[in-house]
Formats: structure tokens, C-alpha cells, sequence
């Protein structure tokens, strides 16, 4: 498991840092294989397509991506703005700020990996372990004590000596539960000043005898107008991006 997230890794990182060499040349078809070596190669490339076609869920999983898309949906329902901004902006605004908040950690993989395995300087194997590395420092990070412990307790597995002997099968789900707890207690405290000008729209249309208009209709412009002062979309990105430091 360790090395399958560390393949996924590196076989998104080293097309990037292979474009930089030069442009890569791709030829397509089924000819016999003239020795052993040709078919190691045809099974190393079906083995990256097939890794392609799970790495960027994988990826998501193990990155901020997920905290950041929970809470982008949290601010659009507390506004009570339906579709706006629409789903693809609010992937998409998520997406980026992931490859913001993930930097350090694919430089690092990028420098103690996928370039001394370009450079023919390590083997494919110590590649992998090299590159998983950050990735476990930074879910180690992000996940508390209590969702580690539980998942050990879970899978009746002997508590790790090190952090180092932690199984990123024990890992990456104690790190999903960490990261939807702190997105939905950010949620909440979204949720706290459009609830309470719900709260006081109802109150004065209700004083006002006007019970069968929806106080929605009445409290969405103001819900936009203070999000637009306190200038609100600067205050969840900045939120967001310092709590993964």
C-alpha cells in the first residue's frame, strides 16, 4: 500500500518534471516482443496506466483537497445560494488551492525522488520509499492523536513503536477522519453569522404580520452584502490555507 500511493505519486510529478527535459515522443502498438526486456517494459506501462486511472482519487484522498472542498460547499449553503458559484468553480477553486497548500510537499518529493530516479541515480524501489515520505510526514501532521489510536484499535493491530512503523493503511483513514472533523467544525463557525441573520430577518417579518413570505428571499441579500464587506471569500481562503500550517 505504501509504495502503490508513492507509485501514484511519482507517476503524476514525473511527466511534469520529464517536460522540462523535453517533449516526450509516444508510439502506440502490438508487434512481437524480441526479448524478456520488451516485455517487462509492456507490463511496467500497463502497470502506470493502470495506476492513472486511480491516482487522482487516491491523491485527493491523501492531500488537503478534501478539507478545502467540504468547507467551499459549507460557504455556498450557508449563503443559500443554490448553485452559485457553480460546482465546477468550487472544484476547481479547490484543486488549486490543494496544489498551493500541497507545494512544499511535491517539491520535496519531486527533489528526493522523481529527479535522482530521471537522473538514474536510484532505483525504482528507493524512489518509492523516498517519495512516500513527505506524504506520511504531512498526514502525520493533520491527523490527531485520537483518530490514529482508534484506527489502530480498529484493525487489532500492535501499536507502532515509531511513527515510522505506522502502516499508511492505518494512516490514510485516520487522516479522513481528522480532515471531515475540522471541516465540519469550520463549517459551523460559517454557519453562525448567516443563521443569525436568518434568525433576525424571521423576527422582523413576523413582527411585521408578513408570515407567509419566506424570510430566505429577504435575508439572501444581506447574507451576500456582509459576505462582500468583510470581504468574505479572502477571510475563508486565508482561514483555510493557514490551518494546514
Amino acid at each position: 500500500m505504501t509504495r502503490f500511493i508513492a507509485a501514484c505519486l511519482m507517476v503524476l510529478l514525473i511527466p511534469v518534471a520529464a517536460s522540462a527535459q523535453g517533449l516526450p515522443s509516444i508510439s502506440l502498438g502490438i508487434t512481437e516482443a524480441n526479448g524478456p526486456q520488451e516485455v517487462a517494459t509492456a507490463l511496467q506501462v500497463l502497470f502506470v496506466f493502470t495506476i492513472l486511472s486511480v491516482a487522482p482519487a487516491i491523491l485527493l484522498m491523501t492531500t488537503s483537497f478534501t478539507r478545502i472542498v467540504i468547507v467551499l460547499g459549507f460557504v455556498r449553503n450557508a449563503m443559500g445560494t443554490q448553485q452559485a458559484p457553480p460546482n465546477q468553480v468550487v472544484i476547481g477553486l479547490a484543486l488549486f488551492l490543494t496544489f498551493f497548500v500541497m507545494a512544499p510537499v511535491f517539491t520535496e518529493v519531486n527533489e528526493t525522488a522523481v529527479q535522482p530516479y530521471l537522473n538514474q541515480e536510484i532505483a525504482f524501489n528507493q524512489a518509492l520509499d523516498r517519495g512516500v515520505l513527505p506524504l506520511r510526514e504531512f498526514m502525520l501532521s493533520q491527523t490527531s492523536e485520537k483518530d490514529l489510536a482508534l484506527m489502530i484499535e480498529i484493525s487489532k493491530s500492535p501499536a507502532p513503536d515509531t511513527r515510522e512503523d505506522l502502516s499508511l493503511v492505518t494512516l490514510i483513514p485516520a487522516f479522513m477522519l481528522s480532515e471531515l472533523k475540522r471541516a465540519f467544525q469550520i463549517g459551523f463557525l460559517i454557519y453562525i453569522p448567516f443563521l443569525v441573520i436568518d434568525m433576525v430577518i424571521a423576527s422582523v417579518l413576523m413582527g411585521m404580520g408578513m408570515m407567509m413570505l419566506p424570510p430566505i428571499i429577504i435575508s439572501l441579500p444581506f447574507k451576500l452584502l456582509l459576505f462582500v464587506l468583510v470581504d468574505g471569500w479572502e477571510l475563508v481562503i486565508a482561514s483555510l490555507v493557514r490551518s494546514f500550517g
